[in-house]
């Protein structure tokens, strides 16, 4: 595939003193191929700098060992905290902005926005040479997801998606048990979560709201980016844009990403092959459940199936929960333990021919009942090469800018959990439910009568990014882009 560019667009690359065909740019202080010296301190950036996307940037700035030369928000009470951490920061409510005017200072970029605005920030980004960590998911759809993965490698991209349990050394050592035929080939894995948490599969806000006083309507445009224009409603922003299709990946895309990484890493599984799912209905008037294509559902349940792969030679059943809804406990976890959390909130549970292998979010508490009534609990000693695991949310972030300096398929680069060649099959996994669950709400006429039509098992061709037997669900693979952000 090939990135063709908006007129507004080329136009900005133009301003940036690029042209179409040469995107790279060079670094400040090169070294051979373009890295950044390894003596040296990473120039980083942040676009989406409130929120978790706080969090992101102070971990890679790594107690001063980075500089962060500037951060990018549309919301600064959002991030009011770290622009006071960072003082000597630049500060700018539009990354095309940024990049243009100091682009030749910045190395690296953080990027934490809402999920419609990572892949057209990353893309801008690894275009222009600056290696990216973006937060999970990594995109907002499929399609940008085969097209950051692809990007990375072509424009020579030190990348990290921000699943920072990707890192946890017990995801490690769940590799090593499985590897030693610990629970065999795994059959079914059961992957669950209590999100939603955010208001969602509530009806599209239709009355006037006024800007935050610390917004501007240009904010609120730039907020929008490539999503279809909304005008500004708190059920939008802040936070709660999860739970809506034009920002959005409700509760799978929110943490998917962290929960089925430790079953696909551990399997070695690739693209399914076929999707489906059904989600839970709200009614207000009898026999009529509330129909809101543009929102998330209150819950949904969806089943992928995968082929065999190298690491687990069986065809595998991956059934994901959400919105409460959890599986009940296999015949070999005793009654009065919980699956998953303490609570049972969110959990996954792999069952093979020899045992069962559990954890929770990020890896936690990961743990394998065997046949013979054994349990197996993970060595609280138990470490890994990573040097910086010891570290907030296991060295994520400062393995990454460590890559960004050693450079593109260096060891450190290629001992990255979570580069874009792992995150970005993983994401698509991920949005593959968002595709049928979106499929799912296909209809025609109205009320009692509508006929909803999408609700079908759907095959999935992973190399072609396509739905074979239902041409419909295809328009989910990617999206409608507003003029002058165009990702294709």
């Amino acid at each position: 595939m090939k990135t063709t560019l908006t007129n507004s667009r080329r136009d900005f690359l133009k301003k940036s003193g690029i042209t179409a065909g040469a995107f790279y740019i060079v670094p400040r202080h090169v070294l051979g191929r373009g890295f950044v010296a390894p003596s040296d301190r990473l120039n980083l950036a942040s676009i989406g700098a409130g929120g978790k996307g706080g969090s992101d940037i102070r971990n890679a700035h790594n107690g001063g060992k980075e500089n962060v030369v500037a951060l990018c928000d549309v919301d600064k009470s959002r991030c009011a905290n770290t622009i006071k951490h960072f003082p000597d920061a630049k500060v700018y409510n539009d990354f095309r902005v940024m990049l243009d005017e100091i682009h030749q200072d910045i190395d690296a970029v953080t990027i934490s926005t809402p999920d419609h605005v990572h892949g057209v920030a990353a893309m801008a980004c690894m275009e222009m040479g600056k290696h990216v960590y973006v937060q999970k998911p990594l995109t907002h759809n499929i399609y940008e997801a085969r097209r950051l993965t692809e990007a990375a490698r072509q424009y020579k991209i030190v990348s990290q998606m921000g699943n920072q349990g990707a890192s946890n050394p017990a995801q490690a050592w769940m590799m090593q048990q499985f590897e030693n035929d610990m629970i065999g080939p795994v059959h079914t894995v059961h992957v669950w979560t209590n999100r939603p948490v955010w208001p969602q599969g509530i009806p599209v806000p239709v009355e006037a709201a006024e800007l935050p006083e610390v917004m501007s309507p240009e904010d609120w445009d730039l907020f929008i980016g490539p999503a279809e224009y909304v005008d500004y409603h708190p059920l939008y922003h802040p936070f709660k844009w999860r739970g809506w299709w034009n920002f959005g990946t409700g509760a799978l895309g929110d943490m998917g990403c962290h929960l089925i990484d430790p079953p696909f890493r551990v399997l070695g599984l690739g693209y399914p092959t076929e999707v489906e799912c059904s989600v839970g209905q709200v009614f207000t008037q009898d026999w009529v459940p509330e129909d809101i294509p543009e929102g998330c559902p209150p819950s949904s349940h969806v089943q992928l199936k995968f082929p065999a792969s190298e690491r687990n030679p069986s065809e595998l059943t991956m059934i994901w929960y959400d919105g409460g809804i959890r599986p009940f406990h296999p015949d070999l976890i005793p009654a009065d333990d919980w699956i998953g959390e303490p609570g049972s909130g969110n959990g996954v549970i792999m069952i093979g021919s020899k045992g069962i292998m559990t954890c929770t979010v990020y890896g936690q508490r990961a743990q394998i009942y065997l046949n013979n009534g054994d349990k197996v609990e993970l060595p609280e000693d138990f470490r890994t090469d990573n040097p910086y695991e010891t570290e907030t949310e296991y060295g994520h972030q400062i393995s990454w800018t460590a890559a960004c300096k050693a450079g593109f398929d260096s060891k450190e680069h290629k001992a990255l959990t979570s580069s874009f060649d792992y995150s970005g099959p993983l994401t698509e996994t991920v949005l593959m439910g968002n595709l049928a669950i979106r499929s799912y709400a296909l209809g025609k006429g109205s009320g009692r009568r509508k006929d909803f039509y999408g609700r079908k098992r759907l095959f999935w061709n992973g190399e072609a990014t396509k739905i074979t037997n239902f041409d419909e669900a295809n328009q989910f693979v990617g999206r409608t882009y507003r003029d002058g952000w165009k990702l294709i």
